[in-house]
């Protein structure tokens, strides 16, 4: 065999050899993708909610009514709409039902924008406050009818949502009443901490 012969191609072995250290390292790759993956989409519906959030408090300063935003729980998970305020009172669960207050945007789910992402949080998920209340099974912790309400002023109820990821990528948003403005936070596993976006 000829020093010509022997450069034109690659053995069997090396081929294969080739080919299983490629495989290797894409499997190696993979699961540091998808949790990538989860945390950019969990990261977006933060977003997309605190946008929602921001919305609703321009709608009621801009029809000088109060405007809220209703999170209600199904058999496949939350759902969120918002309402104005049509007699004066505050967007109320009875008012609704009575068609007082009326909805102005339909009724949306994360899921159907940001897959795999949803209202909830991890088990034993520590509070966005210190000295405040863990959501436990709760991941909407806006008061006992759920809703976040936006004043004419720009103030609002205060509160927070916790929004997480298929892969247990975990983010709050939180809205605070003096100001109606929001803050993303994001819980970072190593240190245990909640860290502001």
């Amino acid at each position: 065999m000829t020093w010509f012969e022997d450069s034109l191609g690659y053995s069997l072995l090396e081929l294969l050899l080739a080919m299983a250290l490629g495989v290797t390292a894409s499997a190696a790759a993979v699961p540091g993708y998808l949790t990538a993956v989860d945390d950019f989409r969990a990261s977006g519906a933060a977003r997309y909610i605190s946008g929602r959030f921001q919305r609703a408090r321009m709608e009621a300063v801009m029809r000088s009514a109060t405007v809220g935003i209703q999170f209600t729980q199904t058999a496949s998970g939350f759902s969120y709409a918002v309402y104005v305020d049509g007699n004066r009172n505050g967007v109320l669960t009875r008012d609704i039902q009575r068609g007082v207050d009326v909805q102005i945007v339909v009724a949306e789910r994360l899921p159907d924008q940001f897959t795999g992402v949803e209202f909830g949080a991890v088990p034993g998920l520590p509070p966005v406050d210190p000295g405040g209340t863990a959501p436990g099974t709760d991941p909407i912790r806006l008061g006992s009818g759920n809703f976040a309400s936006f004043s004419a002023m720009g103030t609002s109820s205060s509160g927070t949502v916790y929004i997480r990821g298929r892969r247990d990528a975990q983010y709050a948003v939180r809205i605070y009443g003096e100001t109606g403005k929001t803050r993303m936070l994001k819980f970072e596993r190593a240190t245990g901490q909640w860290r502001p976006l």
